[in-house]
């Protein structure tokens, strides 16, 4: 049997609602003529922030006139002017600030203490209380199939407890539809949100490379490369010291170089390593196959906070008559940054884990000017599930 969501607003939703002040910018590298995905584009205006997706583009919604600021940690940053948004699809061009050698930068410092700085600094000067308006999206993969999607608009409100950060949140809309197996236990969909935030502000991701316990299993090269004369990046490969079951990932840390913060973080489980783990073949047991992690982080006018997340993970389950094969894949946009709290009653909390739980609420297109567009490919994908 099957779980069935049904979602009947849809496919009028998609059709009343006016796009009549709809802007689309395209991005594309200058030499190459390649999109370029993950670039922030800040209406200035309003203070929104887009993100292009992997086909370069953001598409927004705004009444009056406003220019765009977009950076990316690759490419020059330019100014966009209003008066230029005047076809259907406005493309502009970035030049690569990237260094042309592979500059691998000397210093006397260990760089497992420089990642050490960085994390403690990054904390400590994290934006924190904050709020954070927050698109959040998810495609749920079973057995090859996308079967499940579900999105929605989130305010996550920051703050420190006990030198933690804890977040709140409150769910402002949301849709869900698709199929689910049974026999898959809504915990394995989606990402907790209440502990995802708290994680981002405190990159527990790295503690591999800080954690002592960790450096007596593994030796991390570690490579500290000047990208251009604003950022470095770190790169840290592990290397098993002894036969291990451990899985750990390969990481990349760009951070700005003057002011020591963390901008970027990569975290991939190489081929390498997921060859060199022995499949475990009982019932019930998980093996990995595919592990991406990435966030990036704003730098702003005094304010330094989360401005988007990207995780996939690819896994089997043995169920025993079968192995299943489930594939997740999870983003997260700060469309708005504010560092006002906001009001609520606690009966307007989100206290679920996940998405999946939460009831259909739709208030407008939310979706179409989320700060993330989806590509073509993903359109076509929502647009099957849904049927």
């Amino acid at each position: 049997m099957k779980r069935i969501l049904v979602w009947f607003p849809l496919i009028f939703c998609f059709t009343v609602f006016s796009q009549t002040n709809e802007k689309k910018v395209i991005l594309l590298d200058v030499d190459t003529n390649e999109p370029i995905g993950e670039a922030v584009i800040l209406v200035l205006k309003t203070k929104q922030v887009l993100m292009t997706n992997e086909e370069g583009s953001a598409t927004f919604e705004l009444k009056g006139g406003s220019n765009l600021k977009v950076t990316h940690s690759s490419y020059l940053p330019i100014i966009i002017k209003w008066a230029s948004l005047t076809q259907p699809e406005n493309i502009f061009y970035l030049k690569s600030k990237l260094n042309t050698l592979d500059d691998i930068v000397i210093t006397s410092r260990d760089p497992h203490e420089i990642i050490k700085d960085l994390v403690a600094n990054s904390i400590k000067t994290l934006t924190v209380p904050a709020r954070l308006k927050v698109y959040a999206r998810e495609f749920f993969k079973l057995n090859g199939n996308y079967t499940y999607f579900n999105d929605g608009l989130i305010n996550f409100q920051l703050y420190r407890e006990q030198k933690k950060v804890k977040s709140i949140l409150l769910l402002e809309q949301n849709r869900s539809f698709g199929l689910i197996d049974e026999d898959i236990s809504s915990d394995l969909l989606g990402y907790n949100l209440n502990s995802m935030m708290e994680k981002y502000y405190v990159f527990s991701v790295l503690r591999p490379l800080l954690d002592e316990k960790t450096s007596k299993k593994y030796n991390f090269v570690v490579k500290v490369n000047s990208m251009n004369q604003e950022y470095n990046d770190i790169i840290a490969t592990p290397i098993p010291v002894e036969k291990t079951s451990d899985v750990l990932d390969d990481f990349k840390i760009v951070y700005d170089l003057k002011k020591k913060l963390i901008v970027e973080i990569t975290a991939v489980t190489s081929a390498e390593t997921l060859a060199s783990i022995d499949e475990n073949t009982e019932k019930g047991s998980e093996n990995l196959i595919r592990s991406v992690f990435k966030t990036n982080y704003r730098i702003d006018l005094g304010s330094y906070y989360l401005v988007s997340s990207n995780e996939e993970i690819n896994y089997s389950v043995n169920a025993g008559n079968e192995i299943k094969n489930i594939e997740i894949l999870n983003n997260l946009i700060t469309t708005n940054f504010n560092i006002q709290n906001f009001t609520y009653n606690d009966s307007q909390v989100f206290k679920d884990k996940t998405l999946f739980n939460a009831k259909n609420s739709i208030l407008t297109d939310y979706w179409n000017f989320s700060g993330l567009t989806p590509t073509a490919k993903e359109l076509e994908i929502i647009n099957k599930i849904s049927e």
